[in-house]
């Protein structure tokens, strides 16, 4: 699995200019699934995240984690992650998981944040969205749950 983690002031997820889900403090994370991700893939992925001390603390240094700020989280599928650009001009999608995987891993990862505590928006698998956020530092990183970066 594979994440693009951005810690936010706010975000917001729109689906035809309605919000289908919406954060305050916190991170999103758009999450891309590869054809080779197993349960394990998932819930290393879901305590990085979470254990993640990316929050600043009193002396402003980046020492606290979401569950440490009380923050929330917006998830976000975004199969574009797998999308392999080394080799001509369009990106190629093999390394990505078929739907139907892809959406029971991104379900699984989305229940295993919940029943860490956290409040959690989503968008909607496979549908066309326009993400919102206002980037808090900016605190952007790149998470793969093979280690491969």
């Amino acid at each position: 699995m594979r994440a693009v983690i951005q810690r936010v002031k706010k975000a917001s997820v729109e689906i035809d200019g309605k919000v289908v889900g919406s954060i305050n403090k916190g991170l999103v994370v758009l999450l891309g699934v590869g054809k080779d991700d197993t349960d394990s893939d998932m819930n290393y992925l879901a305590e990085k995240i979470v254990n993640l001390r990316i929050f600043d603390d009193s002396e402003g240094k980046m020492n606290l984690s979401l569950k440490d700020v009380g923050g929330e989280m917006l998830i976000v599928s975004q199969f574009t992650l797998y999308g392999d650009c080394r080799r001509g001009r369009r990106p190629s999608y093999s390394n990505s998981a078929p739907p139907d995987y892809a959406k029971k891993m991104y379900e699984m990862f989305i229940d295993k944040i919940r029943k860490m505590g956290l409040k959690v928006e989503t968008g909607v698998f496979g549908e066309y969205m326009q993400v919102s956020l206002i980037n808090d530092g900016p605190v952007t990183l790149l998470l793969d749950s093979k280690k491969v970066f």
